[in-house]
């Protein structure tokens, strides 16, 4: 029986728990994958697919995301955008529900990384404890989104190519994961309303006042490009990232860059 209770839930999700419609799983190759192909035969926006397991979870730039039973929390949202919304800085606001969410937990340390990471602070640094891919699919309806989350509740084992975290070296005690979970979809509700009326500025302030790395020295790294160096000034309206340059300001869109400390 998966690890998460769709009753549970429901419960904890109280008044807006008619919103979504929870599919939990033991395992599935990709939560985001699952739901895509759902989606393709027409279920509908509020779907959720969570999983214990995942045999082959994506993330960014073509990274597998390892999730295991008990110590990971993965799922994907189906969320339709309004007709005539533009998407920029969707992942970024998505962002800010999850740093919301586990502020609301009592988490301390949280911090955003752009574009679809949140870190954990270290005394050396910080360390990846979430992160966000989410896949646009157009229809005759228009456009909706495949919002696919992962958050470390303990720190995965084994060597990896970046410093991980997990939940519990935020929190004392970590809640049960229908807690987290409902805290979780609760926060993107709001978010995801805020969103859809206004765009990302309804949340800039919020993203920037968890960004890790405002106005201070970084390097922007692209597969087969020369890094570029700078100064991070945030992100625009648009959810672009701002890197002031000794040619002056730079709007970086493109998503497949990586954020380095310089």
């Amino acid at each position: 029986m998966p690890l998460i209770d769709p009753v549970l839930l429901k419960e904890r999700l109280a008044a807006l728990a008619g919103r979504f419609d929870v599919d939990a799983l033991d395992s599935c190759d990709s939560t985001s994958s699952e739901l895509l192909r759902r989606a393709a035969q027409g279920t509908p926006p509020g779907t959720v697919i969570v999983a214990d397991t995942q045999l082959a979870g994506r993330g960014r730039r073509g990274r597998s995301w390892l999730s295991a039973a008990g110590d990971s929390l993965t799922f994907s949202l189906l969320w339709r955008l309004p007709p005539g919304r533009i998407p920029g800085g969707l992942s970024l606001a998505v962002g800010v529900a999850l740093a919301k969410a586990l502020n609301h937990l009592g988490a301390t340390g949280i911090r955003l990384k752009w574009p679809n990471d949140i870190l954990l602070a270290e005394a050396d640094g910080f360390a990846k404890l979430a992160g966000i891919l989410v896949e646009l699919a157009s229809d005759r309806r228009g456009t909706q989104a495949c919002i696919g989350i992962g958050l470390n509740l303990r720190a995965p084992a084994g060597e990896l190519p970046q410093q991980v975290a997990g939940l519990d070296q935020a929190l004392a005690i970590v809640p049960d994961r229908h807690v987290v979970l409902a805290g979780i979809l609760t926060a993107l509700a709001e978010v995801l309303d805020q969103f859809a009326t206004h765009g990302f500025t309804a949340v800039k302030a919020d993203w920037l006042s968890w960004h890790a790395w405002q106005d201070r020295p970084v390097q922007l790294l692209a597969d087969g490009e020369p890094a570029q160096s700078g100064i991070c000034r945030g992100v625009d309206d648009d959810g672009a990232l701002l890197l002031e340059t000794s040619a002056g300001l730079a709007r970086i869109l493109a998503g497949d860059l990586s954020l380095r400390a310089a």
